[in-house]
């Protein structure tokens, strides 16, 4: 497999700040996709295309938007500008665009890695008391990403769905397309909706959701084991995008290490659907582990 990652430094502006950040974009390509993390923030994953392809799937408008790790604990006195909120670490970074901190990345022709101090949503301070990891490989038609959070806190917090991960595409793909049904991969027929604003939920019995535009050509997310997902559909003109995030309810708790794995393609329902299928057959990966403590 003819793979080779590229480091290409651009300057981008970060949601609506009003200042200029140096985007960092660390590109790891093979003979069918190109996928890209901006290690700026946080090596969220914010690329992602067919190989010949010019246009991103992905939406990276803000550090909440992205591919990335997202956990939630209990209120915190924190707020989302007036709206009060909870202990939030996220990989990107906060609301007001403050970067999370990379403080390792490695990347060669194979594999990106990285490993990430998160930073509180609404808070805004560094968590010292986690750390994510990151790992991705390209596979063929897929990108595998493993992902893993250490919680090292003292408190221990309530239950809450937790998004593994969150998944922001760009606003033309706008059509959800999952499989709702009692017999999964059998080829029965899938359903599709537009979703609206805010948040609706979502089952998905084949363990995947994606994306789709008018042409029926979308972005593919898969994660064994997870039969659940929530979505929204958010269309303020400059800044609109579609969110989906397969979901687990688990406690953040003194020691937790979580990992989980997920797989992205790219292509025609048919072709997502099939691969995950013939994905699906062949590995006995878990992808998103039980939570434990040490």
């Amino acid at each position: 497999m003819n793979t080779r990652c590229i480091l290409l430094l651009v300057l981008v502006f970060l949601g609506n700040t009003g200042s200029a950040t140096a985007a960092e974009w660390v590109y790891l390509d093979n003979d069918y996709l190109r996928i890209g993390v901006d290690k700026s923030r946080g090596a969220c994953i914010g690329y992602f295309a067919p190989k010949r392809s010019q246009e991103n799937l992905l939406d990276h408008f803000d550090t909440g938007r992205f591919i990335q790790q997202s956990y939630y604990g209990d209120p915190d006195d924190s707020k989302w500008v007036d709206k009060p909120w909870v202990y939030n670490p996220v990989q990107g970074g906060s609301y007001k665009n403050l970067a999370s901190e990379v403080s390792e990345f490695r990347s060669d022709d194979k594999t990106l890695f990285a490993k990430i101090t998160p930073r509180n949503w609404a808070g805004g301070q560094l968590l010292g008391e986690v750390t994510m990891t990151e790992t991705i490989t390209l596979e063929d038609y897929f990108a595998k990403i493993e992902f893993q959070m250490n919680y090292d806190g003292t408190k221990t917090h309530k239950p809450r769905h937790q998004e593994l991960p969150a998944v922001f595409v760009r606003p033309e793909y706008d059509t959800l397309v999952t499989y709702n049904g009692d017999a999964p991969w059998t080829g029965a027929e899938l359903t599709r909706r537009k979703p609206g604003f805010p948040n609706e939920s979502v089952t998905m019995t084949e363990n995947w959701v994606a994306y789709v535009n008018k042409d029926d050509i979308g972005v593919g997310i898969y994660v064994p084991g997870i039969e659940n997902a929530t979505c929204y559909r958010y269309q303020e003109a400059n800044s609109a995008c579609s969110y989906v995030a397969p979901i687990k309810t688990f406690a953040l708790t003194p020691g937790l290490k979580h990992q989980y794995t997920v797989y992205l393609t790219c292509g025609s329902i048919e072709q997502i659907r099939l691969r995950f299928k013939v994905l699906h057959a062949s590995s006995d990966d878990s992808a998103s582990k039980p939570a434990s403590s040490n």
